[in-house]
């Protein structure tokens, strides 16, 4: 069975989505692939522990406090691949960000290539099922371009922002543009 709840952040609604006890999912209102790959009916259901726990994360991580991502025991549906990728996105600190390129250098070496597409990265990394939790938000493109980012651009920004990038440093691409790439 697949629950949800609605938690109101300052980005706007997000919704949360729980399966097996565990988050599977936390999508902006909006955003690209919303729900993810789930086909099955959500019911809401506010009342349970695990969404309690993810609302004082959330509110923790709003309030300017540094929770830590393996606090919520997390559902993840998709290839070992994709998998792999969140995973390394968990590992990126709190005001720092990584670029696609970097994330395909560390899947080529843990996968005995001798290289990686940086494409294939970041198509795992817009499908990443539990946003701001697993902080795709952190990763950048070549030469700190600010692109790919399902929830929109001017999210990711807030997001970096508020955990204390400076942005001023990295290069704004026009979002029609970056929405071409992604397409």
């Amino acid at each position: 069975m697949l629950y949800s709840l609605w938690y109101d952040s300052p980005l706007g609604r997000l919704l949360l989505a729980s399966k097996e006890n565990r988050l599977a999912g936390l999508w902006m209102e909006g955003q690209k692939y919303f729900g993810g790959s789930f086909t099955e009916e959500m019911t809401e259901k506010p009342d349970l522990p695990l969404f309690s726990a993810a609302r004082t994360w959330l509110d923790d991580y709003f309030s300017g406090k540094k929770p830590d991502i393996f606090a919520l025991p997390l559902f993840l549906e998709g290839s070992e691949f994709r998998k792999d990728v969140w995973g390394i996105l968990c590992r990126i600190p709190y005001g720092n960000v990584a670029s696609y390129g970097e994330i395909a250098r560390i899947m080529a070496e843990r996968m005995k290539r001798k290289s990686m597409s940086s494409q294939a990265v970041g198509g795992a990394v817009g499908h990443n099922p539990i946003s701001i939790i697993i902080p795709c938000h952190r990763v950048v493109g070549t030469k700190g371009s600010l692109t790919g980012y399902a929830g929109g651009i001017d999210k990711k920004i807030k997001l970096l922002e508020h955990e204390g990038v400076d942005v001023s440093n990295l290069a704004k691409q026009i979002e029609e543009h970056d929405n071409k790439q992604i397409n």
